[in-house]
């Protein structure tokens, strides 16, 4: 099981590429959890998210100075190539010397790299989900990469939905396993 940061980064983006490489050719249009996006939508958006850590964590560039250089549609003919080399640009960038220490300027204001590692890691394993429903995959989620997440998500939970990018937090029943909690906290039944 993954134990730090790091590797807990590098599971999630391994888990979700898996899914991508999962992804039928008649599947890119079918629809997810995410009510706005279907699976091409969907991976585009977690491959953007990978493509703008590059340049804030190595480069110490700003949201501003990148504007919109990760608009539309980065997955071009070859999705799972998109992927695959987004994501091992942005490992490699969090996994740089002192990456996690720096401070990294994000939309929201100036955040640790080690934060937004762990926001983007969390966001991408509740992303695993959302494919593995969009495509029929098996939807379970590794325990610890679930605990990670849930960890990571509770504290700002009930702003998500304030956000305008999640639905409200749902009530799960006492007991629930960690992944419907999970689950619960960004507004989606298991």
């Amino acid at each position: 099981m993954p134990e730090t940061l790091l590797e807990q980064h590098a599971e999630a983006l391994r888990l979700f590429g898996e899914r991508v490489r999962a992804v039928k050719g008649d599947q890119w249009d079918a629809p997810t959890p995410c009510a706005e996006w279907n699976v091409r939508e969907l991976v585009n958006h977690v491959t953007t998210e990978q493509l703008w850590i590059p340049p804030l964590v190595t480069e110490g560039r700003t949201v501003e100075e990148l504007g919109d250089a990760f608009s539309g549609d980065v997955l071009g003919d070859d999705p799972v190539a998109a992927w695959d080399r987004a994501s091992a640009a942005a490992h490699a960038a969090f996994a740089a010397s002192g990456a996690l220490d720096r401070t990294v300027r994000l939309s929201y204001g100036p955040a640790l790299g080690s934060a937004y590692c762990s926001e983007l890691t969390a966001d991408c394993v509740v992303h695993t989900w959302d494919l593995s429903r969009g495509i029929g995959a098996d939807d379970r989620l590794p325990d610890g990469l679930v605990e990670f997440s849930v960890k990571e998500v509770m504290p700002y939970a009930d702003g998500l939905a304030a956000s305008g990018m999640y639905a409200a937090p749902l009530e799960v029943p006492a007991g629930a396993n960690a992944q419907t909690r999970l689950l619960g906290l960004v507004g989606r039944k298991g």
